[in-house]
């Protein structure tokens, strides 16, 4: 086990009780004390050998992954409309997504969106969240006005950071000439896009608008009695007003 584990530093065999777990550690303790170099020793493990090393470069392996594209291809449907929509431009050139990217501006229907724009929009730089990883939210929003024409329907992207370190690890096995058994274990670190799309949708009805439109009326007609009720029997000046409101007649 490496030195830098502390439950795995010992002196003699006593300090490694066989089958206990190394705290923090990579595996399972044999109940030896061994030398791992000429000033430390450490608790043998069954686990794999070497144990990971942690280090990481001091640059992006691939910087050029700011320039990769990612298509997201969104279609909505409200079925009370009976209404569809997709986010790409209904076109008949095979060349158009091979050559656009979105620009909220200039090209809001393209749906390919370069890597390095979506991480900028979301407040970070490239180098910075390729080294350790990150996630990325990515919302799309519909808020649709059915009544007017639906290619003003469009969607709204915005794009927010949710983790600043992202990785995961994974494993090759495989056997050697000898039948011994090998494993490749790799640490990747990179970017996570979450994509969540929300969405609504409106139109005018005639009956419940006729409907709100009476119970508007109906409510003010209710709001004359209770002022009358009021003024007639709460008020401080009560009877001024009954005299304005009704005339005596002998």
């Amino acid at each position: 086990q490496s030195p830098s584990v502390l439950d795995a530093m010992c002196t003699e065999d006593a300090d490694c009780p066989m089958g206990n777990p190394v705290v923090r550690g990579n595996g399972i303790k044999t109940g030896k004390c061994v030398m791992f170099n000429t000033t430390h020793s450490t608790c043998e493990i069954y686990g794999w050998c070497p144990v990971e090393n942690n280090t990481l470069p001091g640059k992006p392996l691939l910087a050029e992954a700011e320039n990769f594209t990612l298509f997201i291809k969104n279609t909505v449907h409200f079925t009370k409309f009976n209404f569809s929509k997709c986010n790409t431009l209904q076109t008949n050139d095979p060349t158009y997504f091979k050559s656009c990217t979105y620009d909220p501006f200039f090209n809001p229907s393209c749906p390919v969106f370069r890597v390095r724009d979506m991480v900028e929009a979301a407040g970070e730089t490239f180098g910075d969240l390729a080294l350790m990883g990150g996630s990325i939210g990515v919302r799309i929003d519909w808020d649709c006005d059915l009544d007017h024409p639906a290619a003003q329907c469009q969607p709204q992207y915005s794009f927010s950071l949710q983790d600043r370190r992202y990785n995961f690890r994974t494993a090759s096995y495989y056997w050697d000439s000898q039948r011994q058994l090998y494993r490749n274990l790799l640490k990747l670190y990179g970017i996570r896009f979450d994509i969540s799309v929300h969405g609504q949708a409106g139109k005018l009805s005639i009956i419940p608008a006729a409907v709100s439109f009476g119970t508007g009326i109906a409510f003010f007609g209710a709001a004359t009695v209770v002022c009358d009720l009021v003024l007639l029997y709460l008020d401080a000046k009560a009877d001024f007003y009954w005299k304005e409101k009704f005339e005596e007649v002998r």
